[in-house]
């Protein structure tokens, strides 16, 4: 089945040390860092896309909107979702949100593209060879 508007992936994770802001430098206080929250909105959005791919088809990231509204702690658990919003040629927009067992604390727009896997590695390497 091809990637179609409506199918919605998911991905979490217990906040931990190496996730806050903190750690990442992204800011002073020990709380999640938005690299990490943005991190797990675009791999709900990769597990959202995936049974739709082709073999040898993967999806690279190309555009995010996003805000980080409210802070969460140590320990806690953060799920992402991502649902297909719309499907233009090779480009998939999602909508995307985390939430945490209290509240949301993040929403936004991601785009990405389909690419062949094959032929976007070999374009990477090639960046090496120049």
């Amino acid at each position: 089945m091809p990637v179609e508007i409506g199918m919605r992936g998911c991905a979490s994770a217990v906040v931990a040390g190496e996730d806050t802001a903190q750690a990442m430098g992204s800011g002073l206080v020990p709380v999640l860092a938005t690299p990490r929250m943005i991190a797990l909105m675009e791999e709900a959005a990769v597990n959202a896309a995936q049974s739709g791919l082709l073999p040898g088809e993967t999806t690279v990231g190309v555009r995010l909107e996003t805000s980080h509204d409210a802070a969460t702690p140590v320990g806690m658990k953060v799920t992402a979702w991502a649902e297909v919003t719309a499907v233009e040629g090779r480009n998939i927009t999602f909508a995307v949100w985390a939430e945490d067992s209290v509240e949301q604390i993040g929403r936004g727009t991601h785009q990405r593209a389909v690419v062949q896997t094959e032929r976007f590695l070999a374009r990477v390497q090639a960046k090496l060879d120049r």
